[in-house]
């Protein structure tokens, strides 16, 4: 058995829990697929369950102490159960034949728009492309749902007006369908909640039983991949258009598993169990893992298995990369998931500060209280205004109790930026008794303006421009300022810049596998909130807003599953696989001012940082050619790991897989991105490519990473009918001047000179 792990946090608060018991706690046995076929009866579900009961009383005395023991028993896909249990009782459960894993019932965290333009096409391309998404119906009839914290029914983004009956192949309800509870419509078309697993991790913790969302991160997610169009959204005057999903046509289902921003491993595999029963086709998981150290860790993990499971089902899952950036390791990464960074986008809210009668700096603010503008308000620097017996240092980051609010009273507070957030300085400088708040960027290296909503007037500025403001505080004794009134704008800054929380690969358990996949927008990103939630996390502000501006990977996320939604579409035939594949090889690595993608201290990113790219939906309507990849593929990637054949055959329901007699070398899974972790002199990686375009003949581009050679054989390949596959090799050689020097990259490009199929290329070379 292998023991449970520790959760990075994701893009909202840190807390704990309540100390649990030392005697018990739940586990997740985990005993593979089930043997009945989609057609089961209730009589099967009930055989399963019975079954579940009968391997557990024998552990702990009885059957009838076994389902005393038993939060849940998943009867329909997923086969095993959640259970409370003494440690010595899991470990012996562990020990039997038909067990795959047993691990601890751990937590996860969740991990806290504007509409795609056609760019970089000439107009009959535009026109093509156009009439490809007006054939899907922007998703109609596509079914999308999210694992998070449930959703606000009411929200615009959910209406259902114009929309169609409801697909005939659902199979999925609301719980406690009523106008007080959470109404379902032709949009909304699922609402269900599971909160087992938590109340036996904590059975203090005050939650409801419903669906419903009260922190605003499932609406959020949700509306992000499938809102309908909404005129007129804002967040307070801030953003102010028509908001939709990445598939405004979309039927969309919410799975509410986690609770406080916590998501439990029995209470995920309980939803998991659920989308697959109900037929979702696109599962979006705005939810972070621990980063999983070994690849024999995958089927220790609630997430990896369910999503394995949902995949073999040919449903897509679209997962959050972490916010464990700048310096955490990327999560969620085994190759079945659809695993996505944050990127910025070219919004830019706007917020001035004058400097007496004369000098204008440019800063950044989303804050929609303002200053009077007819008068000038006193400056301070917080280092300036320290409590008595408060250190210069914390006084400067704005810390809690670290001012003087006698200094600070009705004046505007320059606060250093890091260590302490942003809107923690705020709110000690209001409860000071500040009027408003300048945050000054420490570091000239990492000049980058994050902004939020920080309940009260506030600006953040520029390392460069913070010297400016420093030189006129010193040059005056009375310095004077005023903060101007906040304005957005469009298209004026460089984009997709690698947002700073956005996690890195490469990954420690399969670096074999370049992650992350794909970026998409997740900084500032307007959509639906639940007016019970706090937008600011703000201790005081208790405004209400039906839309609302967050940031981290949970927001990247839902925009892919918005675009896989589209492409499920137009390609009905498509494996998840296919879905993938053609998101990733036409996403570009080139932002709007046609240089190489940039992280947030402005240097040139890395697919370490972005993976293939920055997705453009317009381009992976029409791939030309897709890396198609077999659940039995990645049973063979689990055989390479070192999972044995009788194992992964209670994964599927074939009970007849067997592991290849050799090895597969786990670079040789047909990913879309070729990484090589460990070049020894030479390596040869193999690739197959399926045509899902019109016939042609495609020819290799290769830019080979920096120290090593790289031929491609064949260099053409042609292409007669949809559904054929070509294979080829690619020999990678490496020149001494590279050994030891860490990673380098290019990239391979296959054309027709209609389509592009791109891959990125990383290898470290070793000797």
């Amino acid at each position: 058995m292998r023991g449970g792990k520790l959760i990075f946090v994701g893009c909202i608060l840190i807390s704990l829990f309540a100390q649990i018991s030392a005697v018990k706690k739940s586990y997740i046995v985990y005993l593979g697929s089930h043997s009945h076929g989609p057609d089961a009866t209730l009589e099967d579900y009930e055989l399963v369950e019975s079954s579940h009961y009968k391997l557990l009383g024998s552990y702990v005395g009885s059957e009838e102490k076994a389902r005393d023991a038993i939060i849940y028993s998943y009867t329909k896909n997923i086969n095993g159960f959640a259970a409370t249990m003494e440690e010595n009782e899991a470990e012996e459960i562990a020990k039997h034949p038909d067990v795959l894993s047993v691990f601890e019932n751990t937590i996860h965290k969740l991990q806290t728009s504007r509409s795609w333009s056609f760019v970089d096409m000439d107009n009959a391309e535009r026109d093509r492309i156009g009439a490809l998404w007006t054939k899907a119906k922007f998703g109609r009839d596509i079914i999308i749902a999210t694992l998070d914290s449930g959703v606000w029914p009411e929200s615009k983004s959910f209406s259902d007006e114009g929309m169609a009956q409801v697909p005939s192949k659902w199979r999925g309800y609301c719980e406690n369908n009523t106008k007080d509870g959470v109404p379902c419509n032709r949009k909304l078309i699922g609402a269900r909640y599971f909160n087992k697993g938590i109340r036996a991790f904590n059975p203090d913790l005050n939650i409801t039983n419903s669906a419903r969302d009260t922190d605003g991160h499932g609406t959020h997610t949700l509306s992000t991949a499938g809102g309908n169009f909404v005129p007129g959204a804002s967040y307070f005057g801030y953003a102010n258009g028509t908001i939709k999903g990445g598939a405004p046509g979309a039927r969309v289902a919410a799975y509410k598993t986690c609770w406080a921003e916590f998501c439990m491993d029995a209470d995920l595999l309980a939803g998991f169990e659920a989308a697959i029963h109900d037929k979702v086709d696109v599962l979006s998981l705005s939810i972070g893992s621990a980063p999983v150290t070994r690849g024999l860790d995958y089927l220790d993990d609630a997430l990896a298995i369910g999503s394995l499971h949902a995949v073999a089902k040919g449903i897509t899952v679209v997962c959050a990369a972490g916010n464990n950036g700048p310096d955490g390791t990327i999560v969620n990464v085994a190759p079945w998931f659809l695993s996505v960074g944050a990127s910025t986008i070219d919004r830019e809210y706007l917020s001035s500060l004058r400097l007496g009668h004369v000098t204008v700096i440019k800063g950044a603010t989303q804050e929609s209280e303002t200053l009077p503008q007819n008068r000038l308000y006193p400056l301070i620097n917080s280092s300036d205004a320290a409590a008595h017996g408060v250190a210069q240092g914390d006084a400067a980051l704005c810390d809690d109790s670290s001012l003087d609010p006698e200094k600070v009273k009705g004046k505007i507070v320059v606060c250093m930026g890091g260590v302490v957030d942003a809107d923690t300085k705020t709110s000690n400088v209001r409860e000071a008794g500040g009027v408003g708040v300048v945050i000054v960027n420490q570091t000239e290296e990492a000049d980058y303006l994050t902004v939020g909503p920080n309940f009260l007037p506030s600006t953040m500025i520029s390392y460069k421009h913070g010297l400016t403001l420093l030189s006129y505080m010193e040059s005056t004794n009375k310095p004077l300022g005023n903060i101007s009134p906040p304005e957005s704008r469009i298209g004026v800054i460089r984009a997709p810049v690698v947002a700073d929380f956005s996690s890195r690969g490469p990954s420690n358990s399969t670096p074999e596998i370049l992650k992350p996949d794909v970026i998409a927008p997740g900084v500032n990103i307007l959509a639906a909130f639940s007016p019970d939630g706090s937008s600011t996390d703000i201790m005081g502000d208790t405004r209400s807003t039906p839309y609302a501006l967050l940031s981290g990977t949970s927001m990247a996320c839902p925009h892919v599953s918005g675009v896989a939604a589209l492409l499920k579409m137009i390609h009905r035939d498509w494996s998840p696989a296919a879905i993938k594949s053609a998101i990733m090889t036409t996403a570009r690595t080139r932002d709007n001012k046609k240089q190489t993608i940039r992280d947030y201290t402005h240097e040139e990113a890395t697919p370490f940082l972005y993976g293939n790219g920055h997705i453009r939906p317009n381009r992976a309507a029409d791939p030309g050619l897709v890396y198609d990849i077999t659940t039995d593929d990645y049973l063979n990637f689990l055989c390479a790991l070192g999972f044995n054949a009788t194992y992964l055959s209670n994964l599927t329901e074939t009970p007849y897989f067997t592991c290849p007699s050799e090895p597969m070398r786990l670079e040789n899974l047909n990913y879309p991105a070729i990484s090589v972790p460990a070049l020894d002199k030479t390596f040869t990686v193999t690739r197959t490519l399926k045509n899902v375009g019109s016939p042609g003949t495609y020819k290799v581009h290769v830019v080979a990473p920096s120290g090593v050679d790289v031929v491609v054989t064949p260099a053409e390949l042609s292409f007669s009918r949809v559904g054929e596959e070509k294979s080829f090799r690619v020999a990678m050689t490496s020149k001494h001047r590279r050994i030891g020097k860490g990673y380098t990259f290019g990239r391979m490009v296959w054309s027709d000179g209609k389509h592009y199929v791109r891959s990125a290329v990383a290898v470290n070379v070793v000797a």
